[in-house]
């Protein structure tokens, strides 16, 4: 999975940060850019963005209403598991993210992490 180009980050955004579907137009006139886009322009990005499995899409009437398939955490949780996968050493690289977090991030991801190890122990699952 590679990132977003510029034009899917910015329809994905936008529809991750809606409250439900939106149709090719809704986003449209729902995004800010640069220079003014084309409606088949944003119709054809969103058409790929369906073809590769990042949206779904309904027939609604005469146009489809899209929705993201997965959350924006789901998403950035993959990038990043790619992305370790890919370094060549993945704990080193997982290692040296952590040391570029900010200290109040690191705290809480130690909270989280002590926080799903109880629950694990708990339940009776191996780590």
């Amino acid at each position: 999975m590679r990132g977003f180009g510029e034009l899917e980050s910015v329809i994905m955004d936008h529809l991750w940060n809606q409250d439900g579907p939106a149709t090719v137009r809704m986003v449209l006139d729902g995004i800010r850019t640069p220079r003014p886009l084309a409606y088949t322009t944003v119709l054809t990005v969103m058409d790929n963005l369906h073809g590769k499995g990042f949206l779904a899409r309904e027939r609604e009437g005469r146009a489809h209403i899209y929705w993201p398939t997965r959350s924006r955490a789901d998403y950035a949780a993959e990038l990043m598991g790619e992305a370790l996968a890919d370094s060549g050493d993945p704990t080193a690289a997982l290692l040296r993210f952590v040391e570029q977090m900010p200290a109040n991030e690191v705290s809480r991801l130690r909270r989280m992490l002590r926080t799903t190890a109880s629950s694990d122990q708990s339940s009776g699952r191996r780590q």
